[in-house]
């Protein structure tokens, strides 16, 4: 096996396991967190994994794997140390719970610095749309219902079958934005079946560990947001979140951090809630939760600018 394969695959796998622990937490966070009491993590788990399935197998099917999103990052005729230290990095910070963009700090390896700045200037923008767009929303509903009464005994099987739909619309249009950063590592056309089905094998183990983990260090970013256990919240946040993401999917084929939309979201969500629907925090609990998330994604974003730096130098020497 040549240093460039043993490079290519060291970075596959950590790329796999950080964007299972760490975006896709913040994509199943809400499911997880409204139905841990309630279901057994085993049939989240099957729920999950069969999504995940359906849909790579449906990219591999169209020959589009990364669902356009790789079209202006080619595979690098070569792998070297860089593009294994990336998604290592990544792997890192999501050990200490910190929501960083997969798609910056690994795409960052990959890209140009003309492509990076179109990943940042996408990303800042789904950041912008889900925190004012999420902030108008909140306030809207607020003159319909409370998201923390309790459901009626008759609207409960309605609300079960709208959080597993929503989740589900989510599911999938995350996996159509984030797979890439797996993806990149890959063959952009003609991958084999087989190698497809290992890699679908791979994400599915560890889908099981995230569930099985409730969700792991990232998990405590939206338990920490006010309601997010009700399964009136979990629903409306993960369809929100859906829909900005399809969106911006139809929008343009450039890669953006769905980390940063899903923390504009729950920014939004959280100011509004605080305006009105009286949960008792004061606006100087709130303002620093707030600003410690987006300093979180700000070290992401210097990292990735880091990395795609040091890409350029190294390559030039």
């Amino acid at each position: 096996m040549s240093l460039s394969m043993v490079f290519g695959t060291i970075g596959f796998l950590f790329a796999a396991l950080s964007v299972i622990g760490n975006d896709s937490a913040q994509t199943l966070g809400t499911f997880i967190s409204s139905n841990n009491k309630k279901v057994k993590w085993y049939w989240m788990w099957a729920f999950a994994s069969i999504i995940l399935t359906a849909t790579l197998l449906s990219g591999w099917f169209a020959d589009d794997i990364a669902f356009g999103r790789l079209d202006k990052i080619p595979l690098p005729e070569t792998f070297h140390w860089y593009h294994a230290l990336a998604p290592a990095l990544l792997l890192g910070l999501t050990r200490f719970g910190i929501p960083v963009s997969t798609t910056l700090l690994t795409l960052s390896a990959f890209s140009s610095s003309l492509v990076l700045e179109m990943i940042i200037m996408k990303s800042a923008m789904g950041y912008g749309v889900a925190a004012l767009s999420a902030y108008a929303i909140w306030m809207l509903l607020h003159q319909f219902f409370d998201e923390k009464e309790k459901v009626r005994e008759e609207n409960k099987r309605f609300w079960t079958i709208a959080q597993w739909m929503s989740t589900g619309f989510l599911w999938y249009m995350w996996l159509s934005h984030d797979i890439a950063n797996v993806f990149v590592y890959l063959p952009r056309n003609d991958v084999p079946l087989s190698m497809m089905l290992g890699v679908i094998g791979v994400l599915v183990m560890g889908l099981g560990s995230l569930f099985y983990n409730r969700g792991g260090k990232i998990q405590e970013i939206v338990l920490s947001k006010s309601g997010t256990r009700f399964i009136r919240s979990a629903c409306l946040i993960d369809l929100f979140y859906a829909l900005v993401l399809w969106y911006f999917k139809i929008h343009s084929a450039i890669p953006m951090s769905t980390t940063w939309v899903f923390v504009g979201l729950l920014a939004g969500r959280e100011l509004a809630v605080y305006r009105t629907f009286n949960q008792g925090k004061e606006i100087s609990v709130i303002f620093p939760m707030l600003v410690a998330d987006f300093l979180k994604i700000m070290l992401g974003l210097a990292l990735s600018v880091a990395v795609v730096s040091g890409v350029i130098y190294f390559d030039s020497i």
